[in-house]
């Protein structure tokens, strides 16, 4: 199997070329210069409406054309006609789910977790609009010794499952805990119950803002029916993208756009208005770099790569934070603290006990000493760390350091040096 070549990922990205460390990566990658590249190109040379006769709008149509071919490919959906192109996740939920609304029945039932409040509040605001019932998928300690070692599970999730159940909105990693849900185990045995609880329609809804980063989407492997992910976070610029299963773009949804478009079955249908041009542009430059990263130049062996390096980057900080003389000191991992590939270096701790740290002080001394970007707080997953117990102060939340790929070893080094002496 291909091993990344660190030195030429890194080349990737101008801003990384000043050595500041960027540890803050679940809130949103660097850019790759391909991206750069391709928006400052279609700002210069294309920027003008779509869909005229002049030379111009011609190249600029082509251009954005380009978009949806590789989300596609990203998401293994089957069809550009799958793929919508939107501001952010949050947005293109919260349009999902208003497009859904007339599709939903008084007594519906929708699953939801504690996770991101992009997949949790359009359901809470659709159920309460339609008179549905939300049920959440709550996350459960999977160690005696650490009580925010919480995780989901799926046989908790079956218990959710009734006759009325009809949509599950998941995550298919965590933002806070980092770690991995089998998202196709999930969705099949889910649909099974629900076919024997007698439902009569469930859709499933999967956030991958935190996932996408470090492996490979499959929504036709998984049977999803919408899967939502953002660019920034995949060395993109600043904009989203979901896929719509084309029964339920043609059945579930009621169109969003301007009421005299025929677009029942296309994307325009969940777009109020047009994507930022340039930005899409830019997004078809994602996938040649994910796939030059391995001689094979293809996806599968570069997530496998990706996810092989990132394991590297996962142990020093996890063996520093849960050393005996750390869980001493009161350090917790929220979430689980196993180093393997069912989680991403997302890593998420706390201090506790006598000599308690506010996790805002932590990430403070990390900004006086420099050179270093991590952050604290409840990363819009509120319900999350507002559930967890002992309690938490919900605003101060949790200490996050989330790596991705054209992270280094040595900087993991370094961050562990700083919390050596933070933690002293």
């Amino acid at each position: 199997m291909a091993s990344l070549d660190i030195d030429e990922v890194r080349a990737c990205f101008p801003s990384l070329e000043s050595g500041y460390i960027y540890a803050d990566n679940a809130g949103g990658s660097q850019t790759a210069q391909g991206v750069i590249d391709r928006i400052v190109d279609y700002l210069t040379n294309t920027n003008v409406q779509l869909g005229a006769d002049y030379f111009v709008s011609v190249l600029s149509t082509k251009r954005v054309d380009e978009g949806p071919f590789a989300i596609a490919e990203l998401f293994n959906a089957a069809s550009i006609d799958e793929v919508v192109f939107g501001p952010s996740s949050t947005m293109m939920l919260e349009n999902i789910a208003r497009a859904l609304e007339n599709d939903i029945q008084p007594g519906d039932e929708f699953i939801i977790t504690y996770e991101h409040e992009a997949n949790n509040g359009p359901w809470k605001r659709l159920a309460e609009r339609r008179n549905a019932m939300v049920k959440y998928w709550q996350p459960t300690p999977v160690s005696a010794e650490n009580p925010y070692s919480v995780a989901y599970k799926v046989e908790e999730l079956l218990q959710l499952v009734s006759s009325r159940t009809r949509l599950a909105a998941i995550t298919a990693c965590s933002n806070i805990l980092g770690s991995l849900v089998p998202v196709e185990e999930a969705v099949k045995v889910l649909r099974q119950r629900a076919k024997e609880q007698g439902a009569r329609k469930v859709e499933v809804c999967v956030d991958c803002v935190a996932h996408a980063p470090h492996r490979k989407m499959d929504v036709q492997q998984w049977d999803v029916d919408y899967c939502v992910f953002s660019l920034y976070k995949v060395y993109g610029a600043h904009n989203a993208a979901v896929y719509v299963r084309p029964a339920a773009m043609q059945t579930s949804l009621t169109s969003l756009a301007h009421n005299f478009l025929k677009v029942d079955d296309k994307p325009y249908k969940l777009q109020p208005g047009g994507p930022g041009y340039e930005l899409v542009y830019g997004a078809t430059a994602i996938v040649p770099y994910l796939k030059s990263l391995t001689p094979e130049d293809d996806l599968v062996a570069s997530f496998n790569a990706i996810a092989d390096h990132e394991q590297t980057l996962l142990a020093p900080l996890l063996n520093f934070l849960t050393d005996a003389r750390q869980v001493d000191r009161g350090v917790r991992i929220v979430g689980t603290s196993e180093i393997n590939l069912s989680r991403v270096p997302t890593v998420s701790f706390v201090v506790v006990g006598q000599n308690a740290i506010k996790s805002k002080d932590i990430v403070g001394a990390f900004d006086k000493k420099g050179g270093i970007g991590i952050r604290y707080g409840h990363f819009y997953a509120y319900s999350l760390i507002d559930n967890l117990r002992p309690k938490l102060d919900v605003n101060d939340g949790v200490v996050r350091i989330s790596l991705v790929h054209y992270n280094t070893v040595e900087e993991v080094d370094k961050i562990v040096n700083v919390l050596r002496e933070v933690l002293a």
